[in-house]
């Protein structure tokens, strides 16, 4: 780390708190100011389209309508509040108060808060490696589509394609058609077969050869990529601008299409009717509690990185709430895009909605609403405009997690890495691209699962778990709560501290505990996962988060002194402020 000087703290900025206060260490530590130069955003809107375009990706329009007509409609609506009040905000805001006040990436900020715990940061930076050998591949795919969609016929309209097979069956505008269980539609055989070719696999033994107009797509996504990011925040921030904002009135357009359909009604009354019975059961309370945690991404790093570019008095308790209340309204009303469009569906096939909304994740995206898309009027026009959406949807999201891994890496070792940015960032971009290979084979799809349920799943939820216990019991919720006071000239409300101290690890204990108790089988394409490849994949969760415990024996081990010593030591935190804020709050140089 560079120069750094010692200060004096006049006030109560590092007093200690009343005796037997729980989760809070009463020893004063000293206060370390930061003399390095750091990037700052350039306008107050880069920051929060950023920090929108992270939160607000693909998994707000295919994930949330998908749980929401599962577990009970409008009725789920309660429970999704409800975890978001009190778990998955306060989270949020621990996040952004954190990245803010220390100024650093989620490997370094661990010495100011408890150093034992650094391994934290090594887990959080493999998680965001495995997101982009996966997330990315996605956004490939819907680069294709894109490009297919430049045809006057869209190619997933007809069977009459060299990819098709007897089995599809296209029913729009036809009368008479019969739909059995090996019915076809064209949109899913181009998807399948033409898209991803999986029938040329025969599952994760045997994924096929790299389809080299995915990895031609991928290539130009990593580029977008890299020119976005190698100058810091002063191009990401500018970038955000098109890709944050764009989606919203691709959204727009798409509502206003969708409503005017035919049938559109169904499928918007089997969105949010609601059914009360379903608050009984448990699962509906751990997908509320999952699906919040994960739409709003706190325990990725990026939050920590991106915030971490505020000024120090920047009012980031507002933009917790204004971030998280645009992110959980776009997952709302995803909702209304997606259901008018399969009540439509619905209408032409003369079958009830649920019989069309079977597909989830990916599937809802690239199957069901291109084939919707495929017999409206205009097709060609909505077909690019929704997939621009998801391109620049997943752009966002892609451009958080890497930045997350950049600022980490570079703010833990800023004398080798401060003025080589652009080289590092190509280093980490060819990375990111060689580890995705494996995605873009005919089996690709089921490495892209693997990694989404076993790299990602669990492992992350048990990190935020353990950052949330640090910060909130050996850091100390008090000192927490001082350090948000010297931000924003006022303590956090007891609601905040409470959810800290106690309701939000409860939140996380409870869908990681739920989640072992109720495993689901694996399943794609009618592909059931082999034994052995659950095995891999839970060495794939295990190699993230075992560097953990490994850091922390590493630290005990290395640190001089008695054990009771190492402890003291190893739980200890630095101080940090920026110099830039240290005339206005009362600090002089120790002569």
């Amino acid at each position: 780390m560079p120069h750094q000087e010692q200060v004096m703290v006049h006030g109560n900025f590092c007093a200690p708190g009343p005796p037997n206060n729980a989760g809070y260490n009463n020893n004063p530590v000293p206060v370390i100011i930061q003399t390095e130069s750091r990037d700052k955003w350039s306008k107050k809107m880069d920051f929060l389209l950023s920090v929108i375009g992270f939160a607000v990706d693909l998994g707000n329009v295919w994930r949330f309508p998908y749980i929401c007509y599962q577990n009970g409609g409008g009725a789920f609506l309660i429970p999704y509040v409800l975890m978001a009040v009190f778990g998955g905000v306060p989270l949020f805001y621990m996040e952004l108060a954190l990245g803010q006040f220390h100024r650093t990436g989620a490997i370094s900020i661990w010495k100011h808060i408890c150093p034992i715990f650094k391994g934290i940061g090594f887990a959080i930076c493999i998680i965001a490696l495995y997101v982009s050998f996966y997330y990315n591949t996605i956004i490939a795919w819907a680069l294709f589509y894109f490009y297919s969609s430049f045809s006057s016929t869209l190619p997933w309209t007809s069977c009459d394609n060299a990819w098709n097979t007897e089995n599809c069956t296209n029913y729009f505008g036809k009368d008479n058609v019969t739909w059995t269980n090996y019915s076809r539609s064209p949109a899913e055989e181009f998807y399948t077969r033409n898209v991803l070719a999986v029938h040329e696999s025969s599952g994760l033994g045997h994924v096929g050869y790299i389809r080299w107009q995915l990895m031609l797509c991928l290539f130009l996504i990593f580029t977008i990529v890299y020119f976005s990011l190698w100058k810091g925040v002063k191009t990401s921030g500018k970038v955000v601008w098109v890709t944050a904002t764009l989606p919203y009135v691709v959204l727009l357009i798409l509502m206003i299409r969708g409503a005017t359909l035919p049938g559109a009604w169904k499928g918007v009354v089997f969105y949010l009717n609601p059914k009360w019975e379903k608050l009984k059961e448990t699962s509906v309370w751990v997908d509320a509690a999952a699906q919040i945690f994960f739409s709003l991404g706190p325990g990725f790093g990026v939050l920590l990185a991106l915030s971490s570019y505020n000024p120090f008095n920047n009012n980031c308790y507002r933009d917790a709430i204004v971030t998280s209340l645009v992110n959980c309204l776009t997952s709302f009303v995803s909702g209304f895009v997606i259901f008018t469009v399969l009540g439509y569906m619905a209408e032409q096939r003369n079958v009830n909605v649920e019989d069309v909304a079977r597909d989830k994740g990916p599937s809802l995206l690239f199957i069901t609403y291109p084939e919707a898309i495929a017999n409206m009027v205009g097709s060609t026009f909505f077909a690019i405009i929704f997939f621009v959406m998801m391109i620049t949807l997943g752009l966002d999201s892609t451009f958080g997690g890497l930045e997350a891994i950049i600022t980490a890496v570079m703010d833990e070792y800023p004398d080798t890495l401060s003025h080589r940015r652009e080289l590092f960032v190509l280093g980490l971009v060819v990375v990111c691209f060689l580890g995705s290979l494996s995605t873009l084979t005919n089996g690709g799809a089921y490495v892209v699962k693997l990694l989404e349920e076993f790299g990602v799943g669990s492992p992350i939820i048990a990190i935020v778990f353990l950052e949330a216990t640090a910060v909130s019991w050996f850091y100390g919720i008090n000192r927490f709560s001082n350090d948000i006071k010297s931000m924003l000239g006022y303590t956090p409300g007891l609601f905040w501290k409470v959810c800290w101290v106690a309701i939000s690890p409860a939140f996380l204990a409870y869908i990681i505990i739920s989640s072992l108790l109720n495993p689901q089988p694996l399943t794609l394409f009618d592909y059931e996962f082999p034994d052995w490849s659950i095995t891999v994949g839970y060495i794939i969760g295990a190699s993230s988060f075992m560097w953990i415990p490994i850091y922390m024996v590493y630290k005990l081990v290395w640190t001089p002194g008695s054990l009771k010593q190492r402890l003291a030591v190893c739980l200890r935190p630095e101080r940090t402020l920026p110099d830039i804020h240290t005339d206005s709050m009362g600090l002089s140089p120790v002569p």
